[in-house]
């Protein structure tokens, strides 16, 4: 097997760029690294494309590597920790081919489905799609202005969950807004301080759940068409959108099981 050992070879420069920026690369395929992603990445609807890995990588994580059945390019420790994006890479960088998701996958049955409106921080963005996981969502909307699918530090923060839950990313309002009303499902925007308390809400219907930006709350052209929903908290403003999208999650799935 043939190693790749420079860092300035033109292929890892190509991925490095694309990691860094956090978008994907011209040909559509997203970066992901560590042994725990590929695993992820194995059990669900997405295609490992190809693998990068280390000596000591191939002979740790021979077994899954072997179950990839995806091309591996080894690569040198120096070249790897110039692709890598954690301080202690563990060896393994992955193109991933992403699922491709439709409108009626995300808004089938009775739809509870997770609205991120410009929510720019991964780890925010991650806690959410974790928590719609966990609590029985149907599909993820990442609005204009979202992190992107293809940041590595969303794909780490949401461990794994993105690779299961349906998702439609870079949405515009008016485009949300459409597909919502031509199914009837109603739009509940979360807010600090206004709207009426989150366990007042009927979260039973089909549903869609808008948290904003960690700074700017949602846009003007969400909360046009949304009903505010907000929870009640004590000497603190305001929960950050992870915090927040969560526990309203877990209210919707708590009156779910209750129908």
């Amino acid at each position: 097997m043939i190693e790749l050992a420079s860092i300035h070879n033109p292929r890892l420069q190509e991925i490095r760029k694309a990691a860094r920026a956090g978008r994907p690369l011209e040909d559509g395929r997203i970066v992901a690294e560590g042994p725990h992603l590929l695993e992820d990445a194995l059990g669900s609807a997405w295609r490992v494309e190809e693998i990068f890995a280390t000596e000591a990588a191939r002979a740790r994580f021979g077994e899954l590597l072997g179950r990839a059945r995806a091309s591996v390019t080894a690569v040198s420790e120096r070249a790897m920790a110039s692709l890598a994006a954690t301080e202690t890479s563990q060896g393994i960088v992955m193109l991933l081919e992403a699922r491709r998701w439709s409108w009626d996958e995300l808004l089938r049955g009775v739809p509870l489905v997770v609205v991120l409106d410009a929510v720019q921080d991964p780890g925010n963005a991650g806690t959410v799609i974790r928590s719609a996981e966990a609590f029985g969502a149907s599909g993820i909307v990442l609005g204009e202005g979202s992190v992107r699918v293809s940041n590595g530090k969303l794909l780490r923060a949401a461990a794994g969950s993105l690779f299961r839950m349906p998702f439609v990313e870079n949405i515009s309002a008016d485009e949300l807004r459409d597909q919502l009303e031509s199914r009837g499902v109603r739009m509940y925007g979360l807010a600090a301080d206004k709207g009426v308390i989150i366990g007042e809400a009927d979260l039973r219907c089909g549903c869609a759940l808008a948290v904003g930006n960690e700074g700017a709350g949602l846009s003007r052209e969400l909360l046009d068409g949304a009903e505010l929903v907000r929870i009640p908290t004590r000497r603190v403003e305001s929960l950050n959108a992870g915090v927040a999208c969560s526990i309203a999650l877990f209210e919707a799935a708590r009156q779910r099981e209750r129908r």
